[in-house]
Parts: C-alpha cells; structure tokens; sequence
C-alpha cells in the first residue's frame, strides 16, 4: 500500500459502542444459538468460588449468540475455548473485513483477532480460509499513525493507545522475521518502536492513574489489552507490569463500586450507561470477579478475556475489598497537568511527548498545542475526520502558527478550546451497604466539558442521582445526558454533596452552549418511594435514602421519553444540594425526610451554608473552600489512594493494599508483586 491509500467512511459522534456495526455478517450455520438467553442482575455474590463463576458465565455466553456490534463477536473465543461449536465463520470473516477497511476501533476488534491467533489457532472449528484471512489481516494492518495510510481510527486516547501497542507487539511477536505490508517493518521492528510505549504507558497508569477516571466504558478495552499482554507477551517486563496494572484497576473497581454497580465519577462515560448500570461495559466483569452485577453483553469484552485468561490470577484481597460492606471513604488522584510536562519525562518538542498529551485529549492546550499540530502534520490527521473542526479552521490555525500566535490564540479561548482535557483529578467516594456518592472534587470548574461525569449518587443499577449542564439537545459529547456544556464546581463531605454552576453565554470557536439551564436525572419509577416536601426531593431505594434540592425552583419533565426521570431548573447560575441517608443512620425514610426539611439551608449568591442533619454545618460555593463545621476540609492534592485498605503517595513507586490477613504489594522499581492469596 502506498501513503496515498485512503480510508474514509461514514463518520458520526458515537453514543455507544452499539453504534459500531459488523457489516455481512451472513447468515449464522446450523445448531447456532438463534435467541438471547438474558442473564438476571445480583446484588450479592452469586457463587463463592472464581472457577464456579467463570463457568456460570462461558456457559452464557456459548447458550448466546454473538452480536453484531464490534464486542459481539467475542462470544466465538468462548466457543472455541470450550470446543463447542458451530462458530460463525461469516460474523468472523465479517469482523475481519471491518479490520481490513480500518474502521475507527478496530484496535478493539484487533485484540481479539489476536487472541485466536494465539490461543485458539490449532482449533478444528476455525476453517483454513479463516486462519489464512487472520494472518493477512495481522500483517496488513496500520499499528500506529506514523505508518502510511490515511484513514479516520482513533489511535491517540489513553485506551486506544495500549490497544495500538498491544497489537503490534504481539503481531510482531508471532511474526518476527515477516514484513508488515503497510509499515514495511519486520515484526522484530514492530516490538523494538512498540516497547517503550507500552512501558511508558504502565509506568504512567501505576504512578499517575489513568487520564479517563473510572471510566465504565474505557477500563474494558484497557482490561483486554492487557490480559492479552499477560497471557502472550514473551517479554516478563511487561508482562508483570501489566498484571500489576490489572491489580490496580481491579481495586479502583472494588472501593469506587457498589454491587456490582460502577457507579462514581468517570473521565469519560455516556448516556445510556450513566443512567442504566445494566448496560455498563464493566459490569459482566464485576459478576464474574466479584459475584455481583449481570452477564449483559452488551458492551464487554473484558469478561470473555478474563474467563479465557490463562496467566491472570485475581489477588484475594481484592475480592475482599470489592464484597466488604463497611462504609468507607475512599480519596485519590489520577492524571497529570499537562504544566507539569517535565516531571513525567515529557517534552514540548518530540511525537512520543505529543502522544502523551493526546492521551489527556490536550488537543488544544495552550502548552502543547504547537507539538499536537506538528502531528496533525506528520500523521497526516487533517484529513482524519475526528478533526474535521480542526481541518476547517485550518487556514486560522496555520496563520496563527506562521506568527507564533497559536499558543496566545488556545490561551484566550481555552476553556471552551480545551473542553475535552482531562488533566489531573481529586476523585471522592463515600460507601456504604445502601448508597455510594462520588465525584471530582472542584474540577476545572466553569471549563467546557465533553464526556467527564462529575458526581453521581448510587442506590440501584438504575437508581440513580446526578446533575449537568446540557450544551445542546443530543446525546452525544458536551450533549443532553453525555456531558456538559460548563462543568461545575463540586464539594462533597462524606454523604453531602453540593455542586455550583455557572452557565456562559459566550459564543465558542469549538463549541457554543444551545441551552441555559440545569438538569437532574432522577427516575421516579427506579425508586420504592418519592416524595416531594418543602422544595427538596426524596428518594428511597431499599433502606437507601436520597434528597436532593436546587437554589432555582425545580420542575419535573412532564413529556417525552425523560417524563419523571428528569428535573429541570433555570438560570444561568444554580446550586444543587444532595444529602444520602440510610435506615441504619436515620432510621424511617419519613425520619431522614422530616430531619432534611428541618434544617436550616441558606443560599446568598454562589454559595450556600446548609445545616446538614448528619454531618453540621457545610459551606461550599463557587468560590472559597469546603467549609465543614467552620473547618476546610481538603478537596485538592489527594495521594495516590487514601482508603481503609490503602495509602500510597500519588506518584508512589509502592503500593500496598490490606484487609485483615490478605495483602498485596506492588512494587514498580523492581517489577514485583507479592501477594497472599489468589482467588480460586
């Protein structure tokens, strides 16, 4: 191929995995599983043991059949695993087509193709021409935007990147003396370029944590990266390093979920899963490590790799932490200021420091934008269609850059230009048997936003609490449920959580608002009871209690798909109140109702000082700090982690993770996990 081939499809702004359709799937063979077979969502472990588990859920996936979403076809390892055919020969050469024309995710899709090649290669259920197109379609594929081709992938976010990486390692790997056909690079020089990225990318995630929080969606393809890394890669550097990533991504899951339910802030998230739990990407994973949550398959591949994983062994402790139902607090801090270049090993001047910054979305930082249109240069991504804004601007863009203006240009209008960065966070959940409450503690407050979700409180897999600024009607980036268009201020102590807004006017280069109000999402129909009392609004769940009122008045939606799911206040400025409860704490509901309607709740401007029942006198606003009893409490510069299990520095070289006997320790200068128990 030469460097003029161009792939150029349809492009749209995804809501969803499910937008990525598998084209000519053909028709399945005989004895296929032809209906679902739904699975049922559990709130306790379903199963005391790993291996009982695992099998509960291959054997639901082989009563399935695949989708014919991008994920879908997972299902097939499972067959092939378990020798139980017939395989969907057609839905495979389908997904291997949708490689060969380089959709965007196709990394995803990759992964698995990978993954047969080495684990289920010699299987009798593949067909020979099947095997023959696997091994083309490795060998033609683009690993990374430096080769030729110019297509419309997505290769540079913080997911993306371990799957690029992952692929060309372990293709050049399996083919170490061949020639790529794209690159024109043996396969011993795919793993010489790929090491140092995936290296650099493990020491980043143990250190810093990831630049896409908590993400529900996006911890699943990383999940699957890399256990294939585990499982194949000869090199036991990465191979330990990325086990160890899986530990700490495993634990993030266990203190920041509740049942099964991932429900916390997220660096990036959607509609759909934000609102509905059962649909999360990380949920099948959480049944079949912890026992709670569903088997959906809906959008997950993790699950399907971790039942197939023959090296990853799930630390006991973890396990422990995920079903303890004490309540804890649990603070950290993940992600870098992009300011802060120097102290990760990162330059304004070279593609591999650009790489990083794009794995933040820093297009447009005012301290990188430079090197990231250096890129856009050398990448050829001007005509890549993610950035077709950019490729419209460009005659702006480059006379700004021929006058060395750009920098001064991203600096002015950098809240709006910058709405997709997502630099470092202070990340907070409170826990308990009946609620979870999370957020990201003041939070490039009045900065557009994209896909970041704030702060949600959690008493159901749908019942579910949280506010935004929409920016526009659609659910897509920065939209009605996805985003938002300026991003509040948050402050939140243990069970009480406020949140400021402040909505601009201001037209933007990258994104002008559309609408002038906030919203909540809170599903009448989820709940046991609802009550509305004196301008608050209360929810029970279970023996899980929540109120929630607003500065502005509030106001039901009364039409449409969101009728009594969505509570509407305008204003340009508003502050929201969130108070949880339980039946232990409170006893009755009508007792957590009648002690909330009591206290005493002053707004004056931007702030509010709030008498709460259960934790006194809170002061918050959009300016001055989280006054709590007339004390700051700290929402900035969390460590590491800071929970009843672990306390790591943030940028700690050790971490170690305890509950009673059972313990974990990672260290990352030497490479070294020590451990007390796996789960079996």
């Amino acid at each position: 191929m030469t460097e003029e081939t161009k792939f150029q499809h349809e492009f749209f702004d995804t809501s969803g995995v499910d937008n990525f359709k598998i084209k000519n799937v053909g028709k399945p063979p005989e004895g296929y599983p032809k209906v679902v077979i739904p699975d049922s969502y559990t709130d306790s472990p379903f199963a005391p043991t790993y291996e009982e588990r695992k099998m509960v859920f291959l054997n639901h996936c082989l009563n399935n059949p695949s989708g014919t979403h991008i994920k879908g076809f997972y299902y097939e390892l499972v067959r092939l695993h378990m020798n139980k055919g017939p395989i969907h020969q057609s839905l495979l050469q389908g997904v291997l087509d949708y490689v060969n024309d380089r959709y965007d995710c196709s990394d995803f899709v990759l992964l698995g193709i990978v993954r047969i090649l080495y684990q289920f290669f010699d299987s009798e259920l593949l067909d020979l021409q099947i095997k023959t197109n696997i091994e083309q379609t490795i060998l033609d594929f683009k690993y990374h935007p430096e080769e030729p081709g110019i297509d419309s992938m997505c290769y540079w976010t913080e997911n993306h990147q371990i799957m690029f990486a992952t692929n060309a390692y372990l293709a050049g790997q399996m083919f170490p003396d061949k020639v790529f056909t794209n690159s024109g690079q043996t396969g011993e020089e795919k793993m010489k370029r790929s090491k140092p990225r995936i290296i650099k990318w493990l020491e980043m995630r143990f250190q810093t944590g990831f630049s896409e929080w908590l993400s529900h969606v996006y911890y699943d393809e990383d999940i699957t990266a890399l256990l294939n890394l585990v499982d194949f890669c000869g090199d036991l550097e990465i191979a330990d390093l990325s086990a160890m990533i899986l530990d700490l991504m495993f634990f993030d899951m266990a203190v920041n979920s509740r049942k099964g339910v991932f429900g916390c802030s997220h660096g990036r998230s959607y509609a759909e899963e934000k609102r509905n739990a059962l649909v999360e990407a990380t949920i099948d994973t959480q049944k079949l490590l912890f026992g709670t949550g569903i088997f959906t398959g809906s959008d997950n591949m993790g699950a399907v790799v971790l039942a197939l994983s023959e090296n990853y062994q799930l630390p006991k402790v973890i396990f422990d932490i995920a079903t303890d139902d004490q309540t804890s607090e649990n603070r950290q801090r993940m992600g870098i200021k992009v300011k802060e270049a120097a102290k990760w090993g990162l330059s304004f001047s070279d593609r591999e420091s650009g790489m990083a910054f794009l794995s933040l979305e820093a297009y447009t930082h005012p301290a990188c934008i430079n090197l990231i249109m250096t890129l856009f240069d050398d990448f050829r991504w001007w005509q890549n269609q993610f950035f077709q804004d950019f490729a419209k601007n460009r005659k702006l863009i480059q006379s700004f850059r021929k006058l060395g203006l750009l920098p001064l240009l991203a600096k002015l209008l950098e809240k709006d230009l910058t709405r997709n960065t997502r630099e470092e966070v202070n990340l907070y959940t409170y826990k308990t048997r009946d609620y979870l409450l999370s957020s990201a503690q003041d939070y490039r407050k009045g900065y557009g936003g994209d896909q970041q979700h704030i702060w949600q409180a959690t008493l159901g897999p749908k019942a579910v609490c949280f506010t935004t600024h929409p920016g526009h009607k659609e659910n897509t980036s920065a939209g009605y449920w996805v985003g938002s268009g300026n991003l509040p201020r948050v402050g939140q102590y243990k069970n009480v959580l406020i949140a400021s807004y402040r909505i601009s006017k201001m037209p933007g280069l990258y994104m002008t608002n559309q609408l002038f109000f906030t919203h909540a999402w809170f599903p009448k129909s989820e709940f046991d009871q609802v009550k509305e009392v004196s301008g608050w609004v209360f929810g029970r769940k279970g023996e899980g209690y929540i109120a929630l009122t607003s500065c502005n008045k509030m106001s039901w939606q009364t039409e449409g798909e969101d009728k009594d799911k969505e509570i509407l206040t305008e204003g340009l400025k508003n502050t929201w109140i969130c108070e949880l409860g339980n039946k232990e704490d409170n006893e009755s509901f009508d007792a957590f109702v009648k002690s909330i309607v009591s206290a005493q709740l002053a707004f004056k401007g931007e702030s509010v000082i709030y008498h709460s029942p259960s934790r006194g006198k809170i002061r918050f606003g959009w300016k001055g700090p989280l006054k709590v009893n007339g004390k700051a409490v700290s929402i900035k510069n969390y460590p590491r982690y800071d929970n009843p299990y672990c306390q790591a520095d943030f940028a700690a070289n050790e971490v170690k993770i305890q509950l009673e006997e059972q313990h974990l320790i990672l260290d990352l200068k030497n490479r070294m996990k020590t451990v007390s128990s796996n789960v079996t």
